[in-house]
């Protein structure tokens, strides 16, 4: 079973999901993650109460403008703590639960900040913050956690964005041409970082390469 949670229901993308493999059931709930806590867990509820097993959290909700200040920070760093926070009810062992996984999109300006969207950098420096911490947690909660790093990958996101207070009008433009990587080499990666399930591990995803970081403890 694989279940999307999005704002807006792609039908073509949810098309070719099931292209790939029939045998997999694709289901779509719409969800935005800047609601609350509760609300979350309430959604969560109904999927747990469908499939009964879920093994893993994809936390991959984010946005690029730094203009959008407060809806950066709550899209890309509170979204990913709430959401994960609503699953712990589910999963966490000390209530009974039978552990999980979380994999959180994290980037590699949460390491190596792009100074010209400090807003954007920041939040997911701290969304990697919080996955590391949620790894060493793991031998009390039962959950793992490991963050998902891209480089810089041709989507949507970069072609076109603001800069924070206009201090780069050119900031998409100037990014781009440094090399750069496809989707598709990002998404092979993503599911070989998926497969090694490793707890804590700092996955860069760049220029079509997966690399472990190691983390100063």
């Amino acid at each position: 079973n694989l279940v999307i949670l999005d704002r807006i229901e792609n039908s073509t993308a949810i098309a070719e999901l099931r292209a790939i493999n029939p045998k997999v059931t694709v289901t779509f709930y719409p969800y935005d993650v800047t609601v609350t806590v509760a609300e979350t867990t309430k959604l969560l509820k109904t999927i747990f109460d469908k499939l009964k097993t879920v093994d893993l959290l994809i936390n991959g909700a984010g946005i690029l403008d730094d203009y959008q200040i407060e809806r950066t920070i709550a899209v890309n760093f509170a979204g990913t703590v709430n959401t994960t926070t609503a699953i712990m009810s589910f999963w966490d062992k000390r209530k009974g639960g039978p552990g999980g996984v979380i994999a959180n999109i994290c980037s590699v300006t949460g390491f190596n900040s792009i100074y010209q969207v400090p807003v954007y950098s920041a939040s997911k420096a701290a969304a990697l913050s919080f996955t590391n911490s949620l790894a060493r947690l793991a031998p009390i909660t039962g959950v793992t956690a490991y963050s998902i790093n891209p480089g810089i990958t041709k989507t949507t996101l970069v072609q076109k964005f603001n800069s924070w207070l206009d201090v780069e009008p050119r900031v998409a433009e100037l990014l781009l041409e440094h090399p750069t990587q496809t989707t598709l080499q990002c998404a092979q990666n993503f599911v070989k970082a998926i497969e090694a399930n490793k707890n804590g591990a700092i996955w860069k995803l760049d220029l079509g390469r997966l690399d472990a970081i190691e983390w100063t403890k």
